[in-house]
């Protein structure tokens, strides 16, 4: 008899991993067409997958074992390949009927250009309840490009497909167009840079308080600084790092409500595991963070009403929690 793991997230058994009662839904999406430097993200997702096998289910800083709320994996969301425009529209499709009730969705790109159908799908939904929604994206680049590579759809893109329709918070950029920079002044997107995070962590203040109530998380990995993370299609030297990173999410898991998460533009490198493992532990820290806040939000009760998008306030405001 084989003792394999399962080759879902984690590994799981059956009772800790069944769709019909799991709240949490690992979506793996590896979808490649628009990629412009290093090729692989397709082979993103199972590495995720694969890696995340090895991951300790207790985590020993939450002191408790985030799989127990029930983790499923979808099969590979296939996708067209008669062009991006038709490929995210399908998915778009794809990933509204993964939404229920209750259950929170971590995707896996696959090219960063998957983010916009999640994205514009909760901003939709949102918006007919007269919210919202606010994106939180961690990473090099802006992706504000009107087009790349004669794509409007590009990965290069992806955040100037939904730019108009979210409130925008970046954080860890530090590679960008003179027309991006004009785009972000001209939304009022709120931008920190990479190099503004190595004096302290005010820039986390900044973050919090550009951030609505409901926020989408988009990272993608090429936000870490190479040294950690070298496979990726677009490397850029600088970035962020681990701790801070895990500090920044948890509290804005604590202090907001995240819908859903992403992490994409992984492209594994044979016989370099370490990057995998890294993605797979942050998306287990991803679901932590939302076990955690979920719990909370149960010991406190409704929640008020959706709070307004704050401007950055002076140096001198006070910190919010």
């Amino acid at each position: 008899m084989s003792d394999a793991r399962p080759r879902n997230f984690l590994g799981l058994d059956p009772a800790d991993s069944d769709p019909r009662r799991a709240a949490v839904l690992v979506l793996p999406v590896p979808y490649e067409a628009t990629v412009s430097y290093f090729g692989g993200t397709r082979r993103g997702p199972q590495a995720i997958i694969d890696a995340s096998a090895t991951v300790e289910l207790y985590d020993h800083e939450a002191g408790d074992e985030p799989y127990r709320i029930g983790v499923a994996t979808a099969d590979p969301v296939p996708l067209s390949v008669a062009g991006p425009e038709t490929a995210l529209r399908e998915l778009r499709k794809a990933y509204a009927a993964a939404l229920r009730p209750g259950r929170f969705v971590v995707m896996l790109g696959g090219e960063h250009s998957v983010s916009t159908a999640p994205i514009l799908e909760h901003a939709a939904r949102l918006r007919r309840q007269g919210r919202r929604l606010a994106v939180l994206q961690l990473d090099a680049h802006g992706d504000l490009r009107q087009s790349w590579e004669g794509s409007r759809w590009s990965h290069a893109c992806a955040m100037r497909r939904v730019v108009d329709r979210v409130d925008l918070v970046q954080v860890g950029i530090r590679a960008i167009a003179a027309e991006e920079r004009a785009v972000m002044r001209r939304h009022g997107v709120t931008t920190v840079f990479a190099h503004e995070m190595q004096d302290g962590d005010g820039w986390m203040d900044r973050v919090l308080e550009a951030l609505g109530r409901d926020v989408y998380v988009t990272i993608d990995i090429d936000y870490f600084d190479p040294s950690l993370v070298p496979s990726t299609g677009t490397p850029e030297p600088g970035g962020g790092t681990w701790y801070p990173t895990l500090t920044l999410l948890e509290r804005v898991f604590r202090a907001r409500r995240v819908v859903a998460a992403d992490v994409v533009e992984l492209a594994p490198l044979p016989g370099l595991a370490a990057p995998d493992f890294l993605a797979a532990k942050l998306v287990y820290k991803l679901i932590g963070f939302h076990v955690r806040a979920r719990r909370g939000a149960r010991r406190a009760g409704p929640r008020r009403a959706a709070a307004p998008r704050v401007r950055r306030q002076p140096r001198g405001a006070a910190r919010r929690g």
